[in-house]
C-alpha cells in the first residue's frame, strides 16, 4: 500500500466515523448547538459519510477521489472557520485544521 493509499483509506475511515457521530450522538449535535448551527448537524454528517465513502470509492474513480477530497477539505475549511467565529481554542480547532490539511493534500497530489 503506498503512503498516499494509506492517507486515503485513513481519511475515509475518520469521515465515515465522525459522519455518523454527526447523525447518531446526541452530544454532537450538542456540539452543533454550541456551534451555533443546530439544523446542520444531520447534514453535515451526511456529507462527512458521503466524502468518507467517496475517498474510498475514489480508490478506483480518480474524479470520485478529487471531487470528494476537495469537498472535504473545504468543509474542514469551513469547520475552522467557526472555531474561530466561537473562539474556541487552538486545541479543539486542530482536528478540522488537520484533516483539512490531509484532505487538501490528497486533492493536489491527485490532480
Amino acid at each position: 500500500m503506498s503512503f498516499l493509499t494509506f492517507l486515503i483509506v485513513l481519511s475515509g475511515l475518520v469521515f465515515l466515523f465522525y459522519g455518523a457521530v454527526c447523525v447518531f450522538s446526541v452530544k454532537m449535535q450538542n456540539e452543533f448547538e454550541r456551534f451555533g448551527l443546530p439544523k446542520f448537524a444531520i447534514f453535515i454528517g451526511v456529507l462527512e459519510i458521503l466524502g468518507g465513502l467517496g475517498l474510498l470509492v475514489g480508490l478506483k474513480i480518480p474524479e470520485i477521489l478529487l471531487l470528494s477530497s476537495g469537498g472535504l477539505a473545504l468543509l474542514m475549511l469551513l469547520g475552522v472557520g467557526v472555531r474561530i467565529k466561537i473562539k474556541d481554542s487552538v486545541l479543539l480547532a486542530t482536528p478540522a485544521f488537520l484533516l483539512m490539511l490531509l484532505n487538501l493534500y490528497i486533492f493536489v497530489v491527485s490532480i
